[in-house]
């Protein structure tokens, strides 16, 4: 694996991502993750999951430098794969605890939503659904993930507006759960888990899909229709001009 490592300690795996400085989300990383996930939802032998990233990022979301470049087959194929994997996070059946890092906008942000529970380091970090300011069509299935966390009303305004939170108001909202010194953010993490890792497993998780129910239909859905439009702002002159700019602005840095 190029993009993500893992370690098993007792019946607890850690998995840290490991792209780069920022963990941006290309197809590679996504892929490795979600074998990963399958893998471990399959082994008897592991109970629970915390995925976390390294200081000063979780991760920053997609990688718009590598998708930018991506030809119209290589993009809905790369869009596909990511509402899939979300999917596929969303419904996981054990216990999986996102232990933030860092930064965790967009991207970043979408997978510590499928988690169950949200530590975050303090510092100057953001974290949030900035979708909309980037071109890019929010679809339901990720509206629904969002609210699902903060309530209907802070989702729509903080998505149309695309607002990233600082951790305190990301604990305020319901964003995360929990708000820890940096140095104590794995400890943080695996005290929760093994509080969920404690209980009948089959009862947990049989738990967690019927509180998901709803959720797990909206990001399983056909979504086609809603790929289409995203694909079609997607290359518009609009949205290519803002990707041009961001990118710019990235590889000045």
């Amino acid at each position: 694996m190029n993009t993500i490592k893992v370690s098993v300690t007792g019946r607890l795996a850690t998995i840290t991502l490991a792209r780069g400085k920022s963990n941006a989300l290309n197809r590679e990383l996504i892929a490795e993750l979600d074998d990963m996930l399958k893998n471990i939802a399959s082994d008897d032998n592991i109970g629970g999951v915390i995925l976390t990233g390294s200081a000063p990022f979780f991760s920053a979301g997609l990688d718009l430098i590598e998708l930018y470049n991506y030809n119209e087959e290589e993009a809905r194929s790369f869009w596909k794969l990511f509402l899939a994997f979300t999917a596929n996070l969303v419904s996981f059946r054990k216990p999986i605890v996102a232990a933030i890092s860092g930064h965790s906008p967009a991207g970043g942000c979408v997978m510590a939503l499928a988690c169950d529970y949200r530590v975050m380091a303090e510092g100057q970090y953001i974290i949030g659904l900035n979708e909309v300011p980037v071109g890019i069509i929010v679809p339901n299935s990720i509206f629904q993930l969002y609210s699902f966390w903060i309530g209907k009303a802070e989702a729509t305004q903080s998505l149309l507006t695309g607002k990233l939170y600082n951790p305190d108001e990301a604990l305020k909202v319901g964003l995360i759960d929990e708000l820890v010194k940096g140095e104590s953010l794995l400890t943080a993490a695996e005290r929760k888990i093994k509080k969920f890792m404690e209980l009948e497993s089959n009862t947990w998780s049989q738990s967690k899909l019927n509180i998901r129910q709803e959720l797990i239909a909206a990001v399983s859905a056909d979504q086609s229709a809603t790929l289409d439009k995203m694909l079609e702002q997607w290359w518009s002159p609009a949205t290519r001009h803002i990707l041009k700019t961001i990118l710019e602005n990235l590889q000045r840095k």
